[in-house]
This record gives structure tokens, sequence and C-alpha cells, in this order.
């Protein structure tokens, strides 16, 4: 049995370094102001664009670092890390970026990679919809050719995150011809201020710059490049974004949960009660200490999916990016409430950033994919169990 090598670089290591930076010239008050005030993260997003973080993952000819998805998670976790996450690296240049790299006719690619690699352009993208939950095979958004070539658009999804930020939305929809059966599905980059195309936004109790909408096509007219790869392509040109997807969001959780366990360790080295500091205690030491392995893993197998993809194995890369959403959902969860229960009261104070994120951190239990969807396909496809649904 052999595996992939997927110790990081040299590189990568001063690619983090360079990116810690970054996000600690804004760091966690920089961006719970922003949330609370209902702004956007964008001086941050146009810098780490500017500095060619965002494009890392981008081919060098269409103004990217060439890189890999590695790389670019690499950013996504530093960038948490600090306390100034920026969840539509996961969407943007992570989904739509790597979908039309691979699948895009040079002229798309000429069009939209540059924009995606400066952080000029955002684009947000479209799954889920109302009916379907996570049966993907039940979408009923569906294109229809139209005699000239182009396309109407008819449909609606949900839970769309970034719709507000983005000139276009990448939408995953059905052909008139494959309205039955297992989805084939055909992506459609959407101009956000198309005829017809109206989006809502979905309140939420989670604080974030970022926010959720439900979207609505009512006969969309898409001229014919508006299709990016086949019509034909099958289900793999979806997983070559949401392979990426899962890696990402696998890092933006690690990154947060290394934030958590910051703020909790150094609490729990200075804050003193009784004739020492409570970090000396086993009962606050150990879940720390649990902690840090938790993190430590789930960053490995995140790496171990990184380097999968790169190198073109992309059932390997699929099953590992499951298994690296997975654990990084878990500890996430863990670290925050870890975290609070080091501070006592403290921790629900809003001095310390610590219930801030005790929400969003639940999120990564649930979205992109939920941890019982994760736990099936391992099941199935790792164990050959029988599938269940």
């Amino acid at each position: 049995m052999t595996t992939t090598a997927f110790a990081e670089s040299e590189e990568r290591q001063a690619l983090r370094k360079a990116v810690r930076d970054l996000g600690r010239k804004y760091g966690r008050d920089y961006f719970n102001t922003a949330a609370a005030e209902g702004r956007k993260t964008t001086e941050l997003w146009a810098e780490a664009g500017k500095l060619g973080y965002l494009g890392v993952a981008v081919p060098e000819e269409y103004g990217g670092g060439g890189g890999e998805i590695g790389d670019l998670a690499a950013v996504c976790e530093e960038l948490a890390a600090t306390g100034s996450p920026l969840l539509l690296m996961v969407v943007s240049p992570a989904i739509v970026g790597t979908i039309i790299a691979q699948y895009g006719t040079d002229e798309q690619k000429q069009r939209w990679l540059p924009g995606l690699a400066d952080g000029t352009s955002t684009f947000a993208f479209s799954i889920t919809e109302p009916d379907a939950g996570s049966n993907s095979h039940k979408i009923i958004t569906t294109a229809y050719r139209q005699e000239d070539g182009s396309w109407r658009l008819t449909g609606g999804k949900t839970y769309i995150s970034g719709v507000d930020e983005a000139s276009h939305v990448l939408v995953v929809a059905r052909t008139e011809d494959h309205k039955t059966g297992n989805l084939k599905p055909a992506l459609f980059l959407v101009p956000t201020d198309s005829p017809g195309f109206t989006f809502q936004e979905i309140p939420m109790g989670i604080v974030s710059p970022e926010k959720q909408f439900t979207l609505f096509f009512d006969d969309v007219a898409l001229p014919s490049d508006a299709l990016i790869g086949s019509e034909d392509a099958g289900i793999e040109q979806l997983f070559a974004g949401l392979n990426p997807e899962r890696i990402m969001a696998a890092s933006f959780a690690t990154g947060t949960a290394r934030l958590a366990l910051e703020i909790a360790t150094e609490y729990a080295k200075t804050r003193q009660v009784w004739k020492a500091p409570i970090g000396a205690h086993q009962a606050v030491a150990h879940p720390l200490a649990q902690t840090h392995i938790e993190i430590e893993l789930a960053r490995l197998m995140t790496q171990k999916a990184s380097a999968l993809y790169a190198a073109g194995d992309h059932m390997g890369a699929g099953e590992a990016a499951n298994m690296a959403k997975y654990a990084a959902g878990e500890v996430v969860c863990n670290a925050v409430d870890r975290a609070i229960q080091t501070h006592g009261g403290n921790g629900l104070a809003e001095e310390y950033g610590l219930v801030q994120m005790l929400a969003a951190s639940r999120l990564s239990r649930i979205a992109p994919v939920s941890r019982e969807m994760v736990l099936n396909f391992i099941a199935q496809f790792s164990l050959g169990l029988p599938k269940s649904y």
C-alpha cells in the first residue's frame, strides 16, 4: 500500500507565515466589529487579493500563483486562526475557480480567472435547494436550451452564501433532457443582476459579515457561454469543486479551532484562583491538550486530502476530504466548547470573543456537508456497508 507524501514544503510554510502576518494586521476586533455593524470584510479581502493570496491555486497564465488547493487551504486556515476568516474563499476561488480552471473554455478562463485571482471578482456557488436537502439528485432547477444556443433558467436555491457580494453565481442545474434519474449536473455562471434573478436574505442567529440567501430564477435568460463545461460531463465536473470545498471547509474549521485553543491556553496560563494558574489543574489542562491533538490530526488529514487531490487521485481525495471535514467539524465544536468552559463565566463575555464563535463553530458540523452524510459516505465507500438511503 502506497501513499502520497504530504509534508508541507518550505514555500507553503513561508506562505502560512506571510498570511498569518496579514491576518494579525486585521484580527478579531476588526472581524467582530464588521460583523456586528453589518459591514463586510472588504478591506481584508482586497488586500489578500492584491498580495496574491486568494489566487495561489489559480494557474499562472491567468494571473494566479500556479499552486495547489493545499496552498489555498493554508491561506484559509491561517486567516481563520488569526480571527479574520474569509468564508467566501471556500466558494469563490476554491469551488468556482477550480471548476472554471478545469472545465472552462480558453475564453472563459481568460475572462473570469484573473479577477478571481486578484480578488476583484467574487463569485457565489449554489447547489442546495429547499426540497432536496442533502439529496442532490432531487435538484429541480432546470436549464432549457433555446434554438439560438442560449439558455433559460428556472428554479430556486437556498442557504447560498455571499450572493450580495458576488457579481455571478455558479448554479448547479439540470438540463431539460435530464429531469429524471440520476443527476447529470450542468453548471451555469449567472450574473447577479440578470432580469428574473432575485434573492432574499435568510435571517440567521450567526453574526457574520457573510449573509445567507434564498435564490429565485424566474425564466432567466443566459447566453450560450454561461455554461461552464459540458452539459453531459456528469457528476465528475461537480465534484471537481466539491472536494476542494470540503478541504477548504476543514481548513476554515481547524483555523478557528486553533484560535479558540490559543485564547483558552493563554487564559489558563494567566488566570489564578487559588495557589497556581488554573492551567496547572489537570481538569483544565487535559481538555486543552486533547484539543491540540485533535486539531493536529484534522490538519494532517486535510493536508493528505490536498496532496491526493493535487496528485489526481480523486477517489482517494474524496475519501480523505470527507474525513478531514468531519474531523475538523468535530474539533472546532469541541475546541470552542472547552475554551468557554476554561473561562467559566468569562467564556460568555463578549470581551474574550468566544461566544461569537459558538454558533459559527456549530455550523461546521452541518455545512457544506453534514457529519451524518460524511459517515454515510465512509460507511458505504470505505467500509463497503450497504447503502442506507
